[in-house]
């Protein structure tokens, strides 16, 4: 005769059978453990600047049209991300909350951009920063994925602070190479036979496929369509050439091996640039 099994027993049996079923999921916490300013406490920070991480990552995004098959916010997706990977890599970094807006102009026939100007933008970057050396960070790195404003702007903003701020071994840096790595890539596919994109074509379309984890960034059965203003000889043909969709380009040939591509280029030349920058600094005379 079987023995009776107590209530207490069967519990515990469910219990573990659904533990064992449910899936391990990686959160971001888990993955951005003191490296996301926003997910740390005032605790966590200060004992991260005490153990090293004295770089603060500022880098801005932007909400603008892309296209029928790209949502508005890609430049924040591949932003976060990608400030997220360079944080990972540098290993002495924290990266602040993506700034979400960039210098652009709504424009009512494409409702899909929201803008700020350059001298807002200016001033945004130069309070940020100074807030980050406030918190005790020692290098400051401005970094933008949307081109309003760059190089001259942020550079502006680097050097202004940079030379406020260096006599206190504290410096503020602008990296281009994160952004410019777009023009190479485009060089590069041209070269590969893809036809040429300046908006919302094949590198910003694939680089959004790559990071679209949960099918929300990109409208991927409207790729075969996504066609925009032709580019001549580097130039757009904007109007009666083209539709204005916010594509200037193709993005047809889009893919997620393309975008994975860009992507790491990316964060390679940032990780690049940035310890460049932080190994040249010569020591403070005591």
């Amino acid at each position: 005769m079987p023995m009776p099994v107590s209530i207490a027993t069967r519990i515990a049996v469910f219990i573990g059978a659904m533990l064992l079923s449910a899936p391990i999921l990686v959160t971001s916490r888990d993955r951005n453990t003191g490296i996301e300013f926003e997910k740390m406490t005032w605790m966590e920070v200060r004992d991260a600047l005490a153990a090293g991480k004295t770089t603060a990552l500022i880098y801005t995004g932007g909400v603008e049209e892309r296209g029928p098959q790209n949502v508005n916010g890609a430049h924040n997706r591949m932003a976060h991300a990608t400030v997220e990977a360079i944080a990972h890599r540098l290993g002495n970094a924290i990266f602040l909350p993506v700034l979400p807006f960039s210098p652009n102009e709504a424009d009512p026939a494409i409702p899909g951009t929201i803008g700020i100007t350059n001298v807002l933008l200016q001033e945004l970057l130069k309070r940020l920063a100074e807030q980050s050396i406030t918190n005790g960070f020692r290098n400051v790195i401005l970094m933008g994925d949307h081109g309003a404003g760059q190089p001259d702007l942020y550079q502006a903003v680097a050097q202004a602070l940079d030379k406020q701020y260096a006599s206190r071994g504290i410096h503020v840096y602008y990296c281009d190479q994160v952004y410019t790595a777009n023009d190479g890539f485009n060089r590069d596919l041209e070269a590969r036979g893809y036809p040429p994109s300046l908006h919302g074509g094949i590198p910003d379309t694939s680089e959004l496929m790559f990071l679209d984890d949960d099918h929300s960034w990109v409208r991927e059965e409207l790729i075969h369509m996504a066609i925009g203003s032709p580019i001549i000889a580097g130039k757009p043909q904007m109007g009666s050439d083209g539709p204005l969709n916010g594509i200037i380009g193709d993005a047809r040939r889009s893919s997620r091996a393309l975008g994975k591509e860009l992507f790491d280029k990316k964060v390679e030349y940032a990780v690049k640039q940035i310890r460049g920058f932080i190994a040249q600094q010569r020591p403070q005379a005591p």
